[in-house]
């Protein structure tokens, strides 16, 4: 005679269990990704100076911790930039990849499968940057100029919308391409005369090089969006969901503690504590982690505006493409 049994207030029986374990053998046998989401063995993950939540992420081992009884390692992988993020994520390197939402827009629209889930920050952490014996005072100015900066991200496509502002396009200025550092670099030693910016290092390029901000829009700044490869959400579909809910933790940390934050900032990057109160003080906005209409719109006026200036073809169903980006997920902490 079959016993009956409670555990955590849930009624079960020996034979409802049995039949469950069948049940789930049986499932199991007939989609076979069961059994791989049950066996996930590595995680990999990215953490990156402009997403100071995966800083926090990363240095509290939270996700270690998430993860330990599964015996799942967490591998984390240094993205420089969005760009870097999304070769990561389209060669599989990755699974999850830190990026703003224009530039995984763009590399949706070309190709590739990835799905923005979750928004770090809502950050205004690009700018136009020149030094000030430059002469340059507006994005009108850029012309014939030599400009560094980096394809396939939000500096790089808020300098290709601040130039189509005034009349001009990239074949009107010199571009210099290099990665974020490299270009705060370059822009300082005077090897070119503006730079399309990136914070952490563009914060410090005007604490500690006296360097300027001549063109400034926070609309033009799209959010800073996590994104996970389509094949991993499909495959893994709880493991997302955790993921999710340990950066909720992580996120809810750093509102709560922002010194945490900022000590992390300052010992990952190297940088000065008034530079990453800058960073994060002044222009680092938390508080919107779920994808929503504020992200659409940005990202959507990102796309609408690249398609004006001809960066991406007139064909294009901007919309279209924003909606198979974007997936609505409330985060749970």
């Amino acid at each position: 005679m079959a016993k009956d049994r409670t555990v955590d207030g849930l009624h079960l029986s020996r034979r409802g269990v049995v039949a469950g374990v069948a049940g789930f053998a049986a499932a199991a046998l007939a989609a076979p990704h069961l059994l791989r989401a049950e066996a996930l063995k590595e995680l990999r993950i990215d953490f990156a100076t402009y997403n100071p939540v995966s800083l926090l992420l990363r240095e509290q081992g939270w996700l270690e911790e998430e993860f330990k009884a599964d015996g799942t390692a967490i591998t984390w992988v240094q993205s420089a930039g969005s760009n870097k993020a999304l070769e990561f994520l389209s060669a599989s390197a990755i699974d999850f990849g830190s990026t703003a939402g224009a530039a995984a827009l763009v590399s949706k629209i070309n190709g590739n499968p990835i799905k923005s889930i979750y928004s770090y920050s809502r950050p205004e952490w690009t700018a136009l940057v020149t030094r000030l014996d430059a002469g340059i005072a507006s994005p009108a100015d850029l012309a014939g100029k030599t400009v560094a900066l980096t394809r396939g991200t939000d500096p790089h496509i808020f300098l290709i919308r601040a130039l189509a502002a005034v009349g001009l396009t990239e074949a009107d200025i010199t571009p210099v391409l290099l990665q974020h550092a490299d270009g705060r670099t370059a822009l300082i030693r005077g090897d070119v005369d503006a730079w399309a910016g990136l914070d952490p290092m563009m914060a410090a390029a005007e604490l500690e090089d006296g360097a300027t901000l001549f063109h400034r829009d926070l609309e033009a700044n799209t959010f800073g969006i996590l994104n996970v490869r389509e094949e991993f959400l499909e495959r893994q579909p709880e493991t997302v969901a955790r993921v999710l809910s340990v950066y909720e933790r992580a996120r809810k940390h750093a509102l709560d503690h922002p010194d945490d934050l900022k000590a992390v900032a300052v010992k990952v990057t190297g940088l000065a504590p008034e530079v990453i109160d800058l960073q994060i003080d002044d222009r680092t906005d938390l508080t919107l982690p779920q994808i929503g209409q504020p992200q659409r719109d940005a990202i959507s006026a990102a796309g609408l505006a690249l398609q004006q200036a001809g960066v991406l073809d007139a064909s294009v169903d901007v919309a279209r493409a924003v909606n198979d980006l974007l997936e609505d997920r409330a985060p749970e902490a």
